[in-house]
C-alpha cells in the first residue's frame, strides 16, 4: 500500500486523474472502476478537463460502477447510475452501454448480482478501481461485519451510513436501507485500487484501514492484502497517521520512474 499526502483536494484530484489518462495511454480498451460519493467527484472534474483538452478518450473504455441503491426508481436524481452519469458520463465520450451498474431495481436480487460479477469478468476484470472510504470504514457499501472475500450481494446500511449520505436526500428517511454493492473480494479483484479520501472526518477511517489489522471491523483494512494500492491523502484525512512524516519522506524521494 502506498500512502501519498498531499496538500489538498486539487493536487489530490490531479494525480488520481493522471492514474486514469496514464492507462488509458497505454491501454485504450480498459476497463475502469467507477466510485459515486463526495470524495470522487474532483478526480471526475479533473478528467473532464483532460478530455476537453483532447489529452484522453474514453470511447474504447468499459466502466462498472461500486453499488446501487435498492428501489430508487430509474429517474431518480440519487440513483447511482444516474448520479456517474450527470458527474462523468455525459461529458466524455464513453460509448453508448459502456457504463453498467448493479441493477437496484431488479425482481430478483441475488440473480442480478450474480449478473453483475459475470458481466465484470466476461469484460476482463477492472484495470483501476476508484474508492472511497466512509467514515465507518466501508468501501463500496461493504459495512463493518462484512467477509473480506464478499462478492456482489444485498447489504442493509448502518445507521451512521444512512446519516452520511441524508445530506443527498430530502430527508434522512428518504435513504434507501438496502444496496447492492461489489463485495471485497469483487473489488480486491481489480488490478490496480485508487484511493481517495479528504477532511478530518475521514481521519479514523484512514488509520483503521493504513495502520490498523486486517479485520471486518473495517472493511477497508482490507486493502492491506492487495499486491496494487494507493491512497491518496490530504493533511486532514492523514492527521491520525503514525506513519505520517514516513509517508511523506517516501513520496518525496521516490523514484519518477515508479510512477503510482
Amino acid at each position: 500500500m502506498e500512502v501519498v499526502i498531499l496538500s489538498g483536494a486539487d493536487e489530490i484530484a490531479s494525480l488520481a486523474a493522471d492514474v486514469f489518462v496514464a492507462l488509458l495511454s497505454r491501454k485504450p480498451d480498459a476497463v475502469v472502476g467507477l466510485a459515486t460519493g463526495s470524495s470522487p467527484l474532483g478526480v471526475y472534474a479533473s478528467l473532464i478537463e483532460r478530455h476537453s483538452a483532447g489529452d484522453v478518450s474514453f470511447v474504447g473504455v468499459k466502466a462498472f460502477l461500486l453499488d446501487e441503491y435498492v428501489g430508487l426508481p430509474a429517474e431518480h436524481p440519487q440513483r447511482y447510475r444516474s448520479v456517474i452519469g450527470e458527474v462523468i458520463e455525459q461529458h466524455v465520450d464513453f460509448a453508448p452501454g459502456a457504463v453498467r451498474g448493479p441493477d437496484g431495481n431488479a425482481a430478483d436480487l441475488p440473480a442480478a448480482c450474480a449478473r453483475y460479477e459475470a458481466a465484470i469478468a466476461a469484460a476482463g476484470g477492472v484495470d483501476v478501481q476508484l474508492l472511497g472510504i466512509g467514515t465507518d470504514g466501508h468501501v463500496g457499501f461493504n459495512e463493518p461485519g462484512s467477509s473480506l472475500s464478499s462478492r456482489t450481494r444485498v447489504k442493509t446500511l448502518t445507521s451512521q451510513t444512512r446519516a452520511d449520505n441524508a445530506r443527498f436526500f430530502p430527508a434522512a428517511a428518504d435513504v434507501p436501507r438496502h444496496v447492492l454493492t461489489q463485495g471485497l473480494g469483487t473489488i480486491s479483484d481489480a488490478r490496480h485500487l485508487l484511493l481517495v479520501a479528504t477532511g478530518l472526518g475521514k481521519a479514523a477511517a484512514v488509520r483503521a484501514m493504513v495502520e490498523g489489522p486486517v479485520s471486518a471491523f473495517c472493511p477497508a483494512s482490507v486493502l492491506q492484502l492487495h499486491q496494487h494500492v494507493t491512497v491518496l491523502l490530504d493533511d486532514d484525512a492523514a492527521s491520525s497517521l503514525a506513519l505520517g512524516d514516513y509517508y511523506r519522506e517516501t513520496y518525496a524521494h521516490k523514484p519518477a520512474w515508479q510512477g503510482l
